[in-house]
């Protein structure tokens, strides 16, 4: 009988494993490189800070 036999999908899980470790390993590699770049402008802006104090005190 044709009624018989039940139709099923195999869906691959392992797509939305994958798919899901390259967004989180992607989103994380993003925060690292903002907050890396973030620093160095901080950085910068501490030693300038620092530059400007010392020709203060130099007058």
């Amino acid at each position: 009988m044709a009624g018989d036999t039940i139709a099923r999908e195999a869906l691959n899980q392992w797509h939305f494993v994958i798919a899901a470790y390259a967004i989180g390993l992607g989103g994380c590699g993003a925060l690292v490189a903002q907050s890396w770049l973030a620093m160095r402008r901080a950085e910068r802006r501490r030693d300038a800070g620092r530059d400007r104090g010392k020709q203060g005190q130099a007058e």
